[in-house]
C-alpha cells in the first residue's frame, strides 16, 4: 500500500485553506488545517508531517517567525516549508530561503504550479529519507569491503567515475584539474583527520571528482555566467545537487553511493545554514564535511571566469574565519596543522 503523505496548511483565511485543499485534492494527500501559528504549534507536537504550506502574513505570529521555531524544533527542524503569500519582493523572498523554505508559492493559487510544487519536494522528500538509509549502508558496506582487493569489475568502475568526472569537467563550467585537486586535497584531509579506515580513505578519493555531477543539468548560461547571480538563477543552481541526486540514485554500489552523499551534501554547513536540507554538525557525512573544504580551498586559488584567484594564504584566513560556521571546526584544526601539505596539492597544476 502506498504511502499518503501528510500536509499541513496554516492560514488565517480559511477559504485560502479550502481553495489549496480542492487545488490539491488526491487520494495520495492527508490534509490537516490551522487557522494561526498557536493552533499550528499544538497541531505539531502531536501529529508529524511530510510538507507544511504556512501563509507569511497572519496576525501575532506571522509565517516567518512560525518557520524559525520549527527549525528550531529538532523533532520537525526538517519537515519541509513553502510559503504561501501575495508578496513577491525580493527582500521577503530572500528572508524565506534563509529561514530554511524550500519554495513560494503566489496568491491568488495558480493551480498547475501549486500542484507541480508540491508534487516535486515530496519526492525530494523521499530522495531525503532514501539518503538517510543509504548512509548508514553506506557505512556497513565500506566496512565489509575492509579486506578485499579491488576486483576486475571495482577497477572498471574507478575508471567510468574518472571519465564522468572528466565530461563534468569539460560541461559543467569546472577547470581542468579542479576535479582531481579536490580528490587529492580530500583524501590528505582524510588521511590526517586520523578516524578514517583505508578503504574509507580509498572510497572517498575516487567518490570526491563526482561532487558537482549535478551542474551538468543546470543551465550553462548560468554556469558560466559572469557577474552576480540573481535570486531565481542561484536557486537554479543550488538545484545541482538534487539533479546528481537523481542521476546517481539507481546504484547499489558504495563508490556512487558515496558519490551520491557527496554530491548532495557538501554545500551543507556545520551551523545549519547551508543547503539543500540545512543539516548540520555530525548529521553531515563526513565526507561531505571533507570535500566541503577541499572544493573551496581549490575554487578560491584557481581562477574563474567568474573571478580571480586568491593567494593560499587568503584563502585559508577566508577558510579557518569560517570554523565552526561553514566548516567543522574539528576539521579546521586538521588542516591548520598540515599547510604545507595543502599548499602543495593546489599549486600543481599538472593535473596527474
Amino acid at each position: 500500500m502506498k504511502k499518503k503523505y501528510e500536509i499541513l496548511i496554516v492560514d488565517d483565511n480559511s477559504e485560502n485553506i479550502k481553495i489549496a485543499i480542492s487545488i490539491l485534492k488526491s487520494d495520495k494527500y492527508n490534509f490537516s488545517y490551522a487557522l494561526d501559528a498557536k493552533q499550528a504549534v499544538e497541531i505539531l507536537k502531536t501529529k508529524r508531517f511530510d510538507l507544511l504550506l504556512l501563509d507569511v502574513m497572519m496576525p501575532e505570529v506571522d509565517g516567518f517567525r512560525l518557520a524559525r521555531l520549527i527549525k528550531n524544533t529538532p523533532v520537525v527542524e526538517e519537515t519541509p516549508i513553502i510559503f504561501l503569500t501575495e508578496r513577491t519582493d525580493n527582500d521577503s523572498i530572500d528572508e524565506g530561503f534563509s529561514i530554511g523554505a524550500v519554495d513560494y508559492v503566489t496568491k491568488p493559487f495558480h493551480p498547475v504550479e501549486l500542484r507541480s510544487r508540491v508534487s516535486n519536494h515530496l519526492e525530494l522528500l523521499n530522495f531525503r529519507e532514501e539518503f538517510k538509509h543509504n548512509s548508514i549502508e553506506l557505512t556497513s558496506e565500506m566496512n565489509a569491503l575492509q579486506d578485499r582487493n579491488y576486483t576486475e569489475l571495482e577497477l572498471a568502475q574507478r575508471e567510468i567515475i574518472e571519465i564522468l568526472s572528466e565530461i563534468m569537467e569539460s560541461d559543467s563550467g569546472e577547470t581542468a584539474c579542479h576535479v582531481k585537486r579536490v580528490a587529492k586535497i580530500s583524501k590528505a584531509l582524510a588521511v590526517y583527520e586520523g578516524h578514517l579506515e583505508e578503504h574509507e580513505i580509498e572510497t572517498l578519493y575516487v567518490a570526491a571528482p563526482l561532487h558537482d555531477i549535478g551542474k551538468v543539468l543546470v543551465d550553462k548560461k548560468i554556469l558560466h555566467k559572469n557577474g552576480d547571480l540573481t535570486t531565481d538563477e542561484f536557486h537554479a543552481m543550488q538545484e545541482h545537487s538534487f539533479h546528481a541526486v537523481k542521476m546517481l540514485k539507481n546504484s547499489k554500489k558504495g563508490i556512487i553511493k558515496a558519490a551520491r552523499v557527496i554530491a548532495y551534501e557538501h554545500h551543507e554547513n556545520y551551523d545549519g545554514s547551508g543547503y539543500p536540507r540545512g543539516i548540520k554538525g555530525e548529521s553531515i557525512h563526513i565526507f561531505s564535511r571533507i570535500v566541503a573544504i577541499a572544493d573551496v580551498l581549490d575554487t578560491l586559488t584557481h581562477e574563474r571566469h567568474y573571478e580571480k584567484a586568491w593567494s593560499f594564504e587568503e584563502a585559508v584566513k577566508y577558510i579557518i574565519d569560517l570554523k565552526g560556521t561553514k566548516f567543522d571546526p574539528r576539521l579546521i584544526d586538521v588542516f591548520i596543522n598540515h599547510l604545507e601539505i595543502f599548499k602543495d596539492i593546489v599549486e600543481d597544476n599538472t593535473c596527474k
